[in-house]
Formats: C-alpha cells, structure tokens, sequence
C-alpha cells in the first residue's frame, strides 16, 4: 500500500457521482438504492439527484450497516474476513414503495471496493433475501438486478469476489480504479480547508 493518502474533495465526489449516474441510468433507473454506511450515504445521495428525471419519483435509499470483524489473535491475515451485519433493510419502508425487493432494479452503494469483503457479503445476503421470498411467494421466475456503486476500486488482490450470477444482469460500476492506497474523504476530516488544500495539490477537485 502506498504510504501517500489520496485526500478527496467534496466537488470531486459531486463531479464523480455526476460522471457515472448518465452509464447507470443509460442502465436502467434503479427502484431503489441500497448505502452501506457510513461511507456510502453521501454519494447515494448525490448520485440520486442525477439519476432521477424532473418530474420522476424520487428514488428510496435504504442504509445498511456492515462492520468488519479483526480477529486480532489469528493475526493479520484474519482481519477484515468476516462482515457483521449491523443494521439492515426496513422492509416496512420499502412496502410504501413497493410490495418487495423481487423483480427490482436495486443500486448498492460504498464509497471504495478495498479487500471486497464488504460487497461481498451486501449482494450475497440480499440475494439471499430476495430469493427466500420469491420462493415464499411462488415468484422465483422474476429477475432482480443487482448493481454495484462505488467511488474508488483499488487495484490490489480482492480478499472476496463478487458472484456476478447473483447481480441478475446488474453491472459494477467504479467511478475511478486507483492504486492502493489510504484513500481521506472528505466526511473524515477535522480540518476541512487542510484538506481541500491536500485535494487541490493532489489534483482530487
């Protein structure tokens, strides 16, 4: 990993968010989007308002947490391996939209794919979900489509990968590949002007 951080603008962000929404939509409009907190509720927010017409409904965001587990004792190798669910889907809110997940366009959100861990375990425990209840319901013939989100994809060897038979003809969208190193957005920092400087100098605006 390089020891250089990446710092991120807020206007970076905006103009990433920007740039990809015009592919997703070309896509297909999601039903809904799905944020993996924390980093992903800002730019789902943001890729919202480009995604969605004048005129057109707005589309729900749901947030999911997900924090990953360091098992200290089993050494470096271990962390990061196993995802604890911390939050998850509000079915009742989604119901006001919508009777389910089946048969939907559904738009996942993070703000960088890092080990991949975190992805993985999203699309295959809403996958999981998705086809208990079309079993239940006798729907199993309706596609739902997964799509993924994200900011930044490091370019390193993935921990997990992403079973793309699950995505249902979803696609992976990253709105930038970069090299492996500690990426700063700005939500994490304390001097915000510091690091619009950093952004500014490294070229992130």
């Amino acid at each position: 990993m390089s020891s250089e951080k990446l710092h991120i603008s807020y206007n970076f962000i905006h103009k990433l968010c920007q740039e990809t929404a015009v592919k997703i939509r070309e896509d297909g409009k999601p039903d809904v989007i799905v944020a993996i907190g924390g980093g992903g509720f800002i730019p789902a927010r943001i890729l919202r308002s480009f995604i969605k017409l004048p005129g057109e409904k707005n589309i729900p965001i749901q947030a999911i947490g997900l924090s990953l587990y360091e098992d200290m004792e089993n050494g470096e190798d271990a962390i990061g391996k196993e995802v604890i669910r911390t939050q998850w889907l509000d079915f009742g809110a989604l119901s006001q939209h919508f009777d389910s997940l089946i048969g939907k366009n559904v738009l996942i959100i993070d703000e960088v794919d890092d080990t991949r861990t975190t992805l993985h375990y999203a699309v295959s425990e809403l996958y999981k979900d998705v086809k208990e209840m079309a079993e239940k319901l006798g729907r199993q013939d309706e596609i739902t489509k997964f799509n993924i989100f994200v900011l930044h994809n490091k370019n390193k060897p993935k921990r997990a990968e992403i079973d793309f038979k699950m995505l249902g003809g979803g696609q992976y969208y990253a709105a930038r590949d970069v090299p492996d190193a500690w990426i700063a957005y700005p939500w994490e920092a304390v001097d915000i002007d510091e690091h619009q400087k950093q952004a500014e100098r490294q070229g992130f605006v």
